[in-house]
């Protein structure tokens, strides 16, 4: 993943969950991801490329699930990787499993 794309991720705990996701003024994606799952690593840089393409209108999140279990219990995430958006401080959509980028724009709700 290239520096420029990854600076437009933003790595969230169980402690700054609600003040970064639940606060935010833009859309939040929350990747729960783990370094174990290889489909976590295969969607890393194409939610990379998204948060780069539409930095200022939706904002990319990470949250590491083995090492921040409260939020994946709050939201009843099973299955990693996990997409799950926010708007308003309210969960409006989900997606389970890695997908060609067109596909997860799509199924995330984010267009141009």
């Amino acid at each position: 993943m290239s520096a420029p794309a990854q600076e437009h991720l933003t790595a969230v705990t169980d402690a700054s969950f609600d003040e970064v996701v639940l606060g935010s003024d833009l859309p939040v994606v929350v990747d729960f991801w783990a370094t174990w799952c290889p489909p976590c690593r295969m969607i890393a840089p194409v939610l990379a490329e998204i948060a780069a393409e539409h930095a200022g209108k939706v904002r990319v999140v990470k949250l590491n699930y083995d090492e921040n279990p409260v939020v994946g219990a709050r939201y009843a995430v099973m299955s990693l990787p996990t997409l799950l958006v926010f708007e308003g401080g309210e969960l409006v959509r989900g997606v389970v499993g890695a997908k060609p980028k067109t596909r997860l724009l799509k199924e995330l709700g984010i267009t141009d």
